[in-house]
């Protein structure tokens, strides 16, 4: 045995008895680029924002826009904008920024196929993107937004039934109702029990909390550095507690009078077709919303006490600028109007003076048949979403283990506290 070949056997015998560390051979590895990722629904997915960005579906094809009129399964419609939140936000250190939401995703899409649900669509795991980020990135800051949608309610179901409402009392008279529609069409301002009642709630938390702890564990598992922050962000409203006074009433009729079609178009042109008695119910859920965040916060919290997890509460973060709080609306609001098309042709219906109510129900079975094309109501805009980066800027400065508000001001500056 030659002198190069004794030396190795030995090594390898000292490094089999333990008595040596493993000698790495070449250059050391380098640190893998950092990464931020997002989690979850249509609030981080960026709906609403425009400029959305192709999406790899479960095939591993990426699906650009397939016209109107393709399936809302399609994985294009997560619409994952460009505009969303964790792009526009300032995120020192972050190389790299990796949308993996989805609008519409619910707590169970974090483990498994979008698809294995009903209505869902053609993308992977929440949690196998995830990995697959990780096998090429160092993945630091994880925005999740989950909740607003789950086996209890889900958010689309609650603005399209408060909307439908308003709509159908402001185009349909009592005696057309009864008489013909026999009351098959509810007209009465949403109630909270309408929207999500408390057990709903609580079931909503406990399926949330469980994908959040899915996670957090795979997180556990990937990420070879063990440091990452968790970011858990609540939900803001669209609407305001009250709408501005030129919303009151128009042509002598409020909302609380039989057929006010006028009003409803004013209304829907203003991007806020709704009862004013909806608005406190409304925020009620939104309050629920923020609830179901912290608490689940608050059970992970205490099961894993070194966990990076913050809670960023962004439920003010739009006041003084929802739609319909000021005159002029939508001008100036950081959420999207509520917008339909007359079938999927691609045009937004912007006033719908002088519609009859068979048109009207034309339009609505458009949004039920083709639900892509109406998807981005009451969702935070390009300029909401600027907002809510300025928040999650905030939150990823914030000390750990920390419930971060982020409140907008009169004057439209921030305090995040």
């Amino acid at each position: 045995m030659g002198l190069l070949q004794r030396a190795a056997a030995v090594v390898m015998l000292l490094a089999s008895a333990g008595g040596i560390q493993a000698v790495q051979s070449g250059p050391a590895q380098a640190a893998l680029p950092t990464a931020a990722v997002v989690l979850g629904d249509s609030f981080v997915s960026g709906e609403g924002a425009g400029d959305y960005l192709p999406v790899v579906d479960a095939s591993g094809t990426a699906q650009a826009f397939p016209g109107w009129s393709a399936a809302n399964s399609n994985a294009y419609f997560c619409h994952r904008s460009a505009n969303a939140s964790v792009f526009t936000a300032s995120l020192p250190g972050i190389q790299q920024r990796f949308n993996l939401a989805c609008s519409g995703a619910q707590p169970a899409d974090i483990a498994a196929p979008s698809s294995a649900r009903a209505e869902g669509r053609a993308v992977a795991s929440q949690l196998d993107q995830l990995r697959a980020v990780a096998q090429t990135h160092d993945i630091d800051v994880v925005l999740v937004g989950l909740g607003s949608n789950n086996t209890q309610f889900t958010f689309g179901d609650v603005a399209t039934l408060c909307a439908n409402r308003f709509i159908a009392d402001a185009w349909t008279g009592w005696w057309e109702f009864w008489a013909y529609l026999k009351g098959e069409v509810p007209q009465q301002p949403c109630t909270a029990a309408d929207l999500a009642t408390d057990a709903e709630v609580a079931a909503a938390t406990a399926e949330t909390t469980a994908a959040l702890r899915q996670i957090l564990d795979t997180l556990a598992q990937i990420d070879a550095d063990g440091a990452h922050q968790v970011i858990l962000q609540t939900y803001t409203n669209p609407l305001p507690p009250e709408l501005a006074q030129q919303y009151h009433e128009e042509d002598g009729r409020a909302d609380t009078r039989d057929k006010f079609r006028a009003l409803g178009a004013e209304r829907y042109a203003a991007g806020c077709p709704i009862h004013r008695a909806s608005l406190a119910p409304g925020h009620v859920f939104s309050q629920n919303l923020g609830s179901l965040v912290r608490n689940a916060y608050t059970t992970l919290a205490a099961e894993r006490p070194a966990a990076d997890l913050r809670v960023l509460d962004v439920q003010r973060a739009f006041d003084g600028a929802r739609l319909c709080e000021n005159p002029g609306s939508p001008a100036g609001a950081l959420a999207t109007p509520v917008r339909v098309q007359d079938g999927p042709s691609g045009t937004f219906i912007t006033s719908l003076s002088g519609w009859d109510k068979i048109g009207i129900q034309r339009a609505a079975n458009t949004c039920v048949t083709y639900f892509q094309t109406c998807q981005e109501s009451w969702h935070p805009n390009a300029a909401g979403h600027t907002v809510l980066g300025q928040c999650l800027a905030g939150a990823v400065a914030a000390a750990p283990r920390t419930i971060v508000t982020c409140a907008r001001n009169a004057n439209g500056t921030l305090t995040i506290s």
